[in-house]
């Protein structure tokens, strides 16, 4: 259920004064069945998370069709005109670059990037919160981007992985472990997915489909010996949705 000041929130009375699209209600509907307490200081606050977590799937949707290429950190490529490539295969943000436009340009010329899986998640809600806060608001917070999997993580994205959650949403990050996976191909030892509703998924590298068909991919690349199967974990990765919202709502409110 959620809770905001006691009082219990009912899906039709938070739809009549936020209009929900599909994805939404199906979050909300999740979130109002569920016996875990979610619990938030405002509707505004409430509202803010189902408007990330859709754009962190239409932000998805927009990776996989940039073209965007997949390599391994030792290959990895991006656009000098924005980034520094780093030794390590990271990209740093380029001196006198705004952080919106370098974040844009993955977008607009995907083929001159290529990195792998957790790289593209950082990357997925960056864009996700470009399509919610004011310019301004963005290149403040994220003045120092530094784009290579978990590493160096900016504070304010306050990405966290929990080990199991109550209930798992639309927009949700999940891990699909590839326990056995070939030595020679330890790229493929994992893939981290964004759930895009309805039984669908997006993990660079693969694409969109189902648990199962991302499971198949992954499980080409296991040794000769293997024994163990792919698998979906019960973890989950978010950004911190309650404090990027009062980020926003401190930011437009002033």
């Amino acid at each position: 259920m959620i809770i905001i000041f006691d009082r219990v929130i009912l899906l039709d009375d938070f739809a009549n004064q936020y209009p929900l699209d599909p994805l939404q209600r199906k979050m909300m509907e999740i979130l109002t069945a569920s016996e875990y307490i979610y619990s938030y200081s405002s509707l505004d606050q409430l509202k803010f998370e189902l408007d990330l977590r859709t754009n962190i799937i239409q932000a998805a949707r927009e990776l996989y069709n940039s073209k965007i290429h997949f390599k391994t950190f030792r290959k990895s490529i991006c656009n000098p005109d924005y980034w520094d490539r780093s030794e390590e295969g990271g990209f740093s943000l380029k001196n006198g670059v705004h952080p919106s436009d370098a974040i844009l340009d993955i977008f607009i010329n995907g083929p001159k990037y290529g990195t792998e899986c957790a790289t593209a998640i950082i990357i997925i809600y960056y864009k996700a919160l470009l399509n919610i806060l004011p310019k301004k608001l963005f290149d403040e917070m994220f003045s120092e981007i530094y784009l290579m999997n978990w590493k160096a993580l900016d504070k304010d994205l306050g990405v966290t992985t929990y080990k199991k959650r109550p209930d798992y949403l639309p927009g949700d990050c999940r891990y699909i472990d590839n326990p056995d996976v070939d030595p020679l191909t330890p790229q493929w030892q994992g893939e981290n997915i964004i759930d895009l509703g309805n039984d669908t998924y997006y993990g660079h590298g693969i694409g969109i489909g189902s648990v199962d068909k991302i499971i198949q991919v992954l499980e080409k690349y296991r040794k000769n010996e293997a024994t163990e199967p792919a698998k979906l974990l019960d973890s989950v990765t978010l950004p911190d949705f309650k404090y990027l919202a009062y980020r926003y709502l401190n930011f437009v409110g002033s």
